[in-house]
Order: structure tokens, then C-alpha cells, then sequence
């Protein structure tokens, strides 16, 4: 597992680790998940990765909203609790060896 405090560095991390589940805020600092969003995409073998994006409110566009749906993440919704993230963990890891 790895943990990043930027997109910047997640995007790195992605290219040098291919996670099979990646979780983002929505806003994080430097940069939006949308963005970090296109980029994971465009990356070679992170097409298809899961992809949740955890946000406390949100305020994006109803554009944005499908956008994110449709590049295959899910938007989910703060609070979160421990048992909430873990069972978002697994599923998305059901789904990556699904895949």
C-alpha cells in the first residue's frame, strides 16, 4: 500500500507501482481527482483500475459528476469510517481481480 499527498506523487507512484485499487479526495492539494482522474487513465495498465473518489461535499459540475462516472471511478461520501474504507477497499479489489 501506498500513500501520496499530492496527485502530483500519486500519479507517480501509480506509474511505478500499478496499484490494483487507487482511492483519491476529491480536493486535494495542488490539483483537482478529475484531473488526477484523466491522467490515471491515460496511463498504460491503469485504464481499468479502480478508482474511488471520496469527497465531504460535493460542489463539481453534474458534467463533472458523469465525467467521473463515466471514466470508471465512483464518487463516495465523507464521513467514511475505518469499516466503510475497508469494505470500499475490498470491493474494489474484488472488482480489479474480476477484471
Amino acid at each position: 500500500m501506498w500513500a501520496a499527498v499530492s496527485g502530483e506523487e500519486g500519479l507517480r507512484l501509480a506509474q511505478r507501482h500499478t496499484p490494483d485499487a487507487i482511492i483519491v479526495d476529491l480536493r486535494m492539494p495542488l490539483s483537482s481527482a478529475l484531473h488526477i482522474l484523466r491522467a490515471l487513465r491515460a496511463l498504460p495498465g491503469l485504464q481499468n483500475t479502480p478508482v474511488a473518489i471520496v469527497t465531504g461535499d460535493y460542489h463539481g459540475s453534474p458534467g463533472d459528476a458523469l465525467e467521473i462516472e463515466g471514466l470508471g471511478a465512483s464518487l463516495r461520501y465523507k464521513p467514511l469510517w475505518l469499516d466503510e474504507l475497508v469494505t470500499l477497499a475490498r470491493d474494489m479489489l474484488t472488482v480489479a481481480v474480476a477484471d
